[in-house]
């Protein structure tokens, strides 16, 4: 067998030390898939006395972990910090300039920087893999750029955040709310201290664009995305919608809508019994629509040490075997920069509003949907003792620019009780 594949890993956290225990635990089956052994020469963390779980001992130590990239018994860097301006940035750039390759899960990273990145990775002839870096255990990286890379992607969409969709399921599964839920998440581990990157949309939506630059050839600014969170959802939203036959999910998409790109991430109702619908827990679900595959549908563990793992042995297996792909599936200077849809497709769309309890609001607000083309197929308002009126509406199918004026409307009419709330309704 050749020489062995010698690599340093930035970061000792949980995916890092995930990944020495995978090295070490399946070592002879790594060694037969990539031709040599993969082994750790060095690493480098924040501390060195923190318990990891796993054996430090045989690695040499560096604490910069930028210094790793010039190390001559280091083939390639594993950064597994995260985060943008700090260490693991550092660490990714400095590998680069030494022409070394780079493994990484810094989804950040990768969404604001990746472009730039790529190009340098491209420049240099060595290899910027971050399979890691999107829905954790699930290869949809490497099925975009090579399972279906005869494809033309038409659209993704998916669950891409499981402290979200672990909110979300708990919330139907027990009627509990938002609050109590979020704050179970957090004694489990699934959701920060700061849960607002998870919750507000903003890790789910960094995953979305490396997405669409994979499955579209397309640089999305992160500034470009139209992201929304779960924090404005409610038991009695998550009630109503379930009395329809729906399921709400924080949902990213990407498609074409005519010449220009729609990237979104926001909360949407999924039919209940379709694939996205039934995701429980932390799972995340990708589903890619290609013109000649159809649709394919792509489920599992979106983080942890074990999966997150998984993906970033993989992708230094394909290094260590001379894989050479483009970072993102085909030359970085080939990357569109498209126009970003500011209206998207129409669809149907749940209202939830607050009214006044008073003869004549509801002709106010009709009068406001009518006056912008927005019909209303369904409507329900609940039993309530307070003098505000909770009413659920479903309407035909309209674009999204006329229910925002609608509702901007309805929301100034003295009647309003609370800001109005729309939800998308996804027919998949």
């Amino acid at each position: 067998m050749s020489t062995p594949f010698r690599i340093a890993i930035a970061g000792l956290g949980t995916v890092g030390a995930g990944t020495v225990r995978l090295i070490a635990e399946n070592a002879d089956l790594l060694a037969a898939r990539a031709g040599r052994r993969i082994e750790i020469a060095a690493v480098s963390a924040r501390t060195r006395s923190a318990d990891r779980g796993v054996d430090l001992a045989p690695f040499a130590w560096e604490d910069d972990p930028a210094a790793l990239a010039g190390r001559g018994d280091v083939d390639a860097v594993v950064e597994v910090i995260g985060g943008v301006g700090g260490a693991g940035e550092a660490a990714v750039r400095a590998a680069l300039a030494a022409g070394k390759p780079v493994v990484t899960a810094n989804k950040a990273l990768m969404a604001e920087h990746g472009l730039q990145l790529a190009k340098t990775a491209e420049a240099a002839g060595v290899a910027l893999r971050f399979e890691a870096a999107v829905a954790g255990g699930i290869p949809v990286i490497k099925a975009l750029s090579e399972g279906l890379a005869a494809n033309r992607t038409r659209r993704i969409m998916g669950v891409l955040n499981g402290t979200c969709n672990f909110i979300l399921t708990e919330m139907e599964a027990r009627g509990a709310a938002y609050g109590d839920i979020l704050a179970e998440a957090q004694r489990l581990g699934y959701a920060e201290a700061d849960p607002a990157f998870d919750v507000g949309g903003m890790d789910a939506a960094q995953k979305l664009a490396l997405l669409a630059a994979v499955g579209f050839g397309a640089w999305v600014p992160m500034s470009a995305l139209n992201v929304e969170g779960i924090a404005a959802v409610t038991l009695e939203d998550i009630r109503t919608a379930r009395d329809l036959g729906f399921s709400i999910k924080l949902l990213g998409t990407a498609e074409w809508s005519g010449a220009a790109l729609e990237v979104r991430m926001q909360p949407c109702l999924v039919p209940a019994g379709s694939a996205l619908g039934l995701v429980e827990s932390v799972t995340n679900m990708i589903v890619i629509d290609g013109d000649f595959v159809g649709q394919t549908v792509h489920e599992g563990p979106g983080a942890g040490s074990g999966p997150t793992a998984s993906a970033v042995v993989a992708d230094i297996l394909d290094i260590a075997a001379g894989a050479r792909r483009p970072t993102f599936g085909l030359p970085a200077e080939m990357l569109t920069s498209p126009e970003i849809a500011t209206v998207g497709a129409p669809a149907a769309y749940y209202l939830r509003l607050a009214l006044d309890d008073r003869p004549g609001t509801l002709a106010e607000v009709a009068a406001a949907l009518g006056q912008h083309g927005v019909s209303i197929d369904q409507m329900r308002q609940t039993r309530h003792e307070t003098e505000d009126a909770p009413v659920v509406m479903i309407t035909h199918t309209c674009p999204r620019a006329a229910i925002d004026a609608a509702l901007a409307e309805i929301g100034a009419l003295a009647a309003c009780r609370a800001t109005p709330v729309a939800y998308r309704i996804e027919t998949l």
